[in-house]
């Protein structure tokens, strides 16, 4: 009995010291094919922080528009609707466009604009007319702009799948490096970026998040390439934190010149090791957050219930005859705000309702025929938001004034007050309204609350004590992508080693192998 536990025990050891062996093969080799792209991820991220890829964002275009004029307002919303032949649009707004108010009628990622100071549709700009556009929004001399051409296909920076429709572009370009993408499609400014933004690009967002024209053009290729990619890394990093636990001894039977030792290597695969150690942990769950950034198998709802509860709201849906009672320009001078750059004509409650936004963080809601707000009262938001869950219980609701786990933002743009309110349906569902417009900003069910830990909160540490408290963030960030990023280089150069030794070797065998 003693003998065959003895054999037992022995052949257990020589099963463990394969397994292990062939966990540091595995490792090794994968970190040689892998370890310059997951370094080059890292360095990029931490780049990318402080330097995002460049794009133009609804504040920055409201920042930089023109006030209506509504004494120019003369042509009905149900005129402009009829002529652009849009009964349903998904969103509609008055803005300012080369000096002339217009109607903008939002149908998926397109647009059609019809003048609202004489019934006329909106056919594009001549390259004047553009270049006026584009060297306001930059405040560069027009003279000095040069015309490169009118773009019908995607360049490295008009990549984003929601300015496709609104093709071709005029691009304009100035001696500073500033280049502007002006939409004939819109009239707007599609892309704008200087020379420190492209610059910065090319070290951050795009090697960081695969974004080459040639392969992001093809967009399931490109996801399929990421999730690969980041799969192999979180199996790569798993391997690495089982072998450095295994081998690591707390007793230090290790034996070295300098002395005893808990790790089995020295020179860089000693430093790899104890960086590991350190480090593993957080490396796995940042590459593994990476690839749920691009929702494998579309395990999560990629809008939640947003949509749904948006047509709830709604009610009946946009018709430009609730809006009829009183001519859009009257109701604007009638309002009494001042500087209003942008109009969006919603619906609520089944009534037409104007935002008037001065601002992105400063808007009026009126309804229509109706005088102007500064919000809606929570019992209002609680009743809209019951009625379009029925058969669910109403559990919580309160005003949110401070950001929190499920309603968070770094840069300040998420609406605050807001009011919150969650249900007990399948999927405990919880809601975000804005309180100053009604509209609702967030939803989560329980797939989509997994996926903002498994995300957001795994890759970004977006956490509400962290970003009130800066630079607490950028710390809790930067040392654990710095960790990462030297795991990385001490596998490159390893991996360089090991590759030039091998090369060596092939070359002595080759020499010394018998002529034929």
């Amino acid at each position: 009995m003693a003998w065959n536990l003895e054999k037992l025990v022995d052949k257990m050891t020589r099963t463990e010291i394969w397994v292990r062996k062939q966990l540091i093969l595995f490792h090794r080799w994968m970190g040689v094919v892998f370890s310059l792209l997951f370094a080059m991820w890292f360095g990029s991220g931490l780049v990318l922080m402080y330097w995002p890829y460049p794009g133009v964002s609804a504040e920055s275009r409201l920042e930089k528009s023109t006030a209506i004029e509504p004494e120019r307002v003369s042509v009905s919303l149900e005129e402009a609707a009829k002529l652009a032949g849009v009964a349903k649009p998904d969103r509609v707004r008055l803005t300012m466009l080369d000096g002339r108010p217009v109607y903008r009628f939002h149908i998926g990622r397109s647009q059609k604009v019809i003048y609202a100071d004489r019934l006329e549709q909106f056919t594009g700009l001549s390259q004047e007319a553009a270049l006026g556009v584009a060297s306001r929004w930059t405040g560069q001399d027009p003279a000095v702009a040069r015309f490169a051409g009118a773009k019908t296909e995607e360049d490295q920076w008009t990549l984003n799948k929601a300015v496709r429709p609104l093709r071709p572009f005029l691009k304009f370009s100035w001696p500073n490096g500033e280049e502007v993408y002006v939409s004939q499609v819109s009239g707007e400014v599609m892309q704008h970026t200087s020379q420190a933004d492209r610059i910065g690009a090319w070290l951050g967002a795009i090697p960081h998040w695969l974004y080459f024209t040639l392969l992001r053009n093809e967009t399931a290729l490109w996801r399929a390439i990421v999730i690969a990619l980041s799969l192999a890394g979180t199996i790569m990093t798993v391997f690495g934190i089982v072998v450095g636990v295994w081998l690591y001894s707390p007793s230090k039977r290790f034996r070295f010149a300098s002395g005893p030792s808990s790790i089995p290597y020295a020179g860089w695969k000693r430093w790899h090791t104890i960086i590991g150690l350190v480090f593993g942990l957080v490396t796995f769950t940042w590459i593994l957050s990476g690839m749920f950034s691009m929702n494998p198998m579309q395990w999560s709802p990629e809008f939640g219930p947003e949509a749904e509860m948006t047509r709830s709201l709604q009610g009946a849906g946009w018709k430009s005859n609730l809006f009829a009672g009183e001519a859009v320009g009257s109701a604007l001078g009638r309002a009494g705000v001042s500087q209003v750059k942008e109009v969006e004509l919603a619906v609520a409650d089944s009534r037409g309702v104007y935002f008037l936004r001065t601002s992105a963080k400063s808007v009026v809601r009126m309804e229509a025929g109706g005088e102007p707000t500064r919000g809606v009262s929570f019992e209002w938001a609680k009743e809209q938001v019951s009625r379009a869950m029925p058969g669910a219980k109403l559990v919580e609701s309160r005003v949110v004034t401070a950001y929190e786990n499920y309603y968070i933002s770094r840069d300040g743009k998420l609406p605050l007050p807001a009011y919150y309110f969650e249900f007990d349906d399948a999927g405990r569902t919880m809601h975000y309204v804005d309180a100053s417009t009604g509209k609702l900003v967030e939803s989560f069910v329980t797939l989509s609350r997994w996926n903002r830990w498994l995300y957001h909160g795994l890759h970004s540490f977006d956490l509400p004590w962290l970003y009130a408290n800066r630079p607490s963030w950028d710390l809790a960030v930067i040392l654990p992508m710095l960790g990462g990023c030297a795991l990385c280089v001490t596998s490159v150069w390893i991996a360089w080693v090991r590759l030039r030794r091998k090369a060596t070797q092939l070359k002595v065998a080759k020499l010394s192998a018998p002529a034929a």
